[in-house]
């Protein structure tokens, strides 16, 4: 079910947007991919949506990974699907992980657009530690909300004890 028509996609997105929006195409993968400019994501997101032809109505998930401290990217992905047209593609946005772990990375909230977002967004946010800009409710979803760290993060360290229990053994 993936997107057929990638150069249509890439072509409409160039003319709404500018050409600097599509930083890479992949149609080769075994899931094809367009990466595109974080900045732009909830006005790509939004034309995806509300376009005849496009219709993606569907968010499946986002999927964030964190590349590690020496190449300082995180990547976040955003499969979306056309229900009625019974197409998927995935956009993929990179963001540039902080040398500070106190600081988080930024990117905008899709929330507005897919509803589904708002608990994608949480767990990104949670595992991850990237802060979602417009999010309505943006707090842990998996974890204590006194939580240290960002477990899904490379450079994580585990704790020894968790309010006085001890979790590492």
């Amino acid at each position: 079910m993936n997107f057929r028509n990638f150069d249509t996609l890439s072509t409409q997105l160039n003319s709404e947007f500018g050409e600097s929006v599509i930083l890479e195409i992949v149609k080769e993968a075994i899931q094809p991919y367009l990466l595109v400019a974080s900045e732009k994501l909830p006005e790509i997101c939004k034309f995806l949506y509300k376009t005849p032809g496009f219709y993606f109505d569907f968010l499946n998930c986002i999927s964030a990974c964190d590349i590690g401290p020496e190449v300082g990217i995180i990547e976040i992905w955003y499969h979306i699907s056309s229900i009625p047209l019974e197409q998927s593609i995935i956009l993929k946005v990179q963001v540039n992980r902080p040398s500070d772990q106190e600081k988080l990375p930024e990117l905008p909230s899709i929330s507005s657009i897919w509803q589904t977002a708002d608990w994608h967004e949480r767990e990104a946010y949670d595992l991850v530690g990237i802060k979602f800009v417009g999010h309505p409710d943006l707090r842990r979803i998996l974890l204590p909300a006194d939580w240290q760290g960002y477990p899904l993060r490379k450079d994580y360290q585990e704790a020894e004890k968790y309010h006085g229990i001890k979790i590492k053994y």
